[in-house]
């Protein structure tokens, strides 16, 4: 494996630099997915769970439509993993208040505990490394991010000013 660089001049980012950004960001998300991946499977659930945990606890009451529009996938990908995350009572489903046919997503105090459970390590992970990496790092880090969603993706981050 080759010795990691620390320094890359941005305009003149050659092939084995990109490799080695995609290598990086493969490693991280490995790393950074490993523990709850454990937990995950101790309760016959998957990532696709974790994700569905995440952002109904990161916004409670959050309509199905946009968490569909948040994880981009099929109403029947996520009416699959939802269903038996509602059945095995970690997600509350209810219904809108000015549209009744809305249906409404919280966590149960039992998802509350898996979603903290399963976040802990991924959180204190990014305390460490920023704290780390320190302030300047932290908001490259945020840019190079940002610069690798899509358009859509991005405007959940950007304030008014920055778009």
């Amino acid at each position: 494996m080759a010795e990691p660089k620390t320094i890359v001049n941005p305009l003149f980012l050659r092939e084995d630099d990109l490799r080695q950004a995609i290598e990086l960001l493969f490693f991280a998300y490995r790393d950074f997915t490993a523990r709850g991946d454990a937990i995950l499977a101790r309760q016959h659930f998957g990532r696709a769970h974790h994700r569905i945990l995440y952002f109904v606890g990161r916004y409670p009451g959050i309509p199905v439509g946009d968490l569909l529009d948040i994880l981009n996938i099929t109403k029947q990908s996520l009416s699959r993993v939802l269903s038996q995350l509602v059945r095995e009572e970690y997600v509350l489903q209810k219904p809108g208040t000015r549209d009744r046919r809305q249906r409404l997503l919280y966590l149960t105090d039992k998802g509350k505990t898996l979603e903290r459970e399963l976040t802990s390590e991924q959180r204190m992970r990014f305390a460490a490394a920023y704290k780390d990496a320190g302030a300047v790092a932290v908001e490259g880090f945020r840019k190079v991010m940002l610069g690798i969603m899509d358009a859509k993706a991005r405007k959940r981050f950007l304030s008014p000013f920055e778009t």
